[in-house]
């Protein structure tokens, strides 16, 4: 099973003119994270104050230029308002910087700033992504072509270039808990990324069973599935330091949004039971973060798992001593219990 990281980049809700720092610090743990033998980092694309990547590649390209191995993805691509062909061509030059490692994780977003900023409308949501879906995977699958869509200009013979460094760059579908857009991911046999950062886990189960029945339904290689978990969690020298480290950043971000959302207000309670053994929240030591790893799963049969540690204010420093742990420590753990 890969095991990775995922990250916002986020900065310090009205301290946009942080933003800087904040990338040069994320591409100091790109390198860190393929330092200490993590298998992947992606990098999500948002366009608000608090966060500070709205070009996924743009930073990934930073980092591909200072790692050797580790896999690098966004996390997600808001693919429903970007240009296809774009998002190619961007992808394709952070695999040609990076020897072959960059993945596309394609995605409606879990905000909307994009859509009126670049001139969508909502009413299009699903539509847009449909649409651009298919392209991506049609100028995926050959350098030149002739495509005809709704929403977006057609395209007639033209060339796409650069080509990856891959024969097949990888593109995965994100989702957030619709029974149709696991349907959608299983039959274009696509991987399937599924976010979870509320409520017991094995509620979410269903989702990959129902991707699988999907998946075979549709005739696909079950050898060649690809399912990840997308996961809030942290690690630290102990579990008492992990929590003390993260539950506050958290909150934070979970309160801010849920304002935003018209969430009910969320305390100290809640995350002791977030970090709890049916918890959303995979937090503690190695030791305690390696056994929730192997026990989701136990029950997912997911073969990749995303971390995200790096949740509004957690200190850089705290970051890195995190990312090290999970390399040195988890990941060697968890696979050699796989074996």
């Amino acid at each position: 099973m890969e095991i990775g990281i995922y990250t916002f980049a986020d900065v310090a809700a009205g301290h946009p003119e942080q933003a800087g720092l904040r990338l040069r610090n994320l591409v100091e743990e790109m390198e860190l994270a393929d330092q200490a033998g993590l298998d992947v980092f992606a990098v999500g694309e948002h366009h608000r104050a608090d966060y500070a990547v709205s070009s996924p590649a743009v930073a990934l390209a930073a980092g591909a230029s200072r790692t050797k191995r580790i896999r690098l993805s966004s996390a997600v691509t808001v693919l429903s308002s970007d240009d296809p062909v774009r998002v190619f061509q961007q992808f394709a030059t952070v695999d040609g910087i990076s020897n072959g490692r960059a993945e596309i994780m394609a995605g409606r977003g879990s905000f909307i700033e994009s859509y009126p900023l670049f001139g969508y409308d909502l009413e299009d949501y699903d539509a847009l992504f449909a649409e651009k879906l298919d392209l991506l995977m049609k100028l995926r699958d050959a350098d030149r072509i002739t495509w005809t869509g709704a929403l977006r200009p057609s395209l007639k013979d033209s060339g796409i270039y650069p080509r990856p460094e891959q024969k097949k760059m990888p593109i995965w579908i994100a989702v957030g808990g619709t029974p149709e857009s696991a349907v959608r991911a299983a039959t274009l046999d696509l991987p399937m990324a599924l976010a979870i950062i509320g409520g017991d886990p094995r509620r979410f189960a269903p989702f990959f069973h129902l991707y699988r029945e999907s998946h075979a339904k549709a005739g696909h290689d079950a050898s060649k599935i690809q399912l990840s978990l997308n996961m809030h969690g942290f690690v630290s020298t102990s579990t008492d330091h992990a929590k003390k480290i993260y539950s506050a950043a958290h909150l934070e971000v979970m309160n801010r949004i849920g304002r935003e959302r018209g969430w009910g207000p969320q305390g100290m309670a809640h995350f002791e039971a977030a970090a709890g053994p049916t918890g959303n929240l995979i937090i503690g030591d190695a030791a305690r973060v390696t056994d929730r790893i192997l026990e989701l799963h136990e029950i997912f049969k997911n073969t990749r798992i995303l971390i995200q540690m790096a949740i509004g204010t957690v200190p850089h420093a705290e970051q890195l001593k995190a990312i090290e742990i999970l390399g040195s420590k988890v990941a060697p753990a968890v696979r050699k219990a796989l074996i």
